[in-house]
């Protein structure tokens, strides 16, 4: 499937605003970004979280960078048919990198069926 970086943006935003209140209510300091690929060019990462999870923080306040979430656009297109198929993708991956943030991790969003 193939889709344009400002197409694919505003997809990811659609489907940023359809995750529920309460799961976007509490995230702070935290900035989504699109990027082509991840840095070692691979086309296995669909996204990721960079930052410190609400359960690991001691001290966090102001002056803190943001935390990132950055969706793969070139990934995520890799192995979608049709845009439906990428709004899951992008829904789900969205869900993943978001439980991160929270603390959740892999083993848990696996029993949870969202890895």
């Amino acid at each position: 499937m193939s889709m344009d970086a400002d197409a694919f943006e505003r997809l990811v935003v659609d489907e940023l605003d359809a995750l529920p209140d309460d799961m976007v209510d509490g995230i702070e300091n935290v900035v989504f970004l699109v990027q082509d690929r991840p840095s070692d060019g691979s086309l296995d990462l669909l996204g990721e979280y960079d930052g410190v999870a609400l359960t690991e923080r001691d001290r966090y306040g102001f002056g803190e960078m943001p935390d990132r979430i950055v969706l793969y656009r070139e990934p995520l297109l890799a192995i979608c048919d049709d845009e439906r198929q990428l709004r899951d993708e992008v829904h789900i991956t969205l869900v993943h990198e978001i439980a991160h943030y929270y603390g959740i991790d892999d083993e848990e969003l696996h029993e949870l069926g969202w890895a």
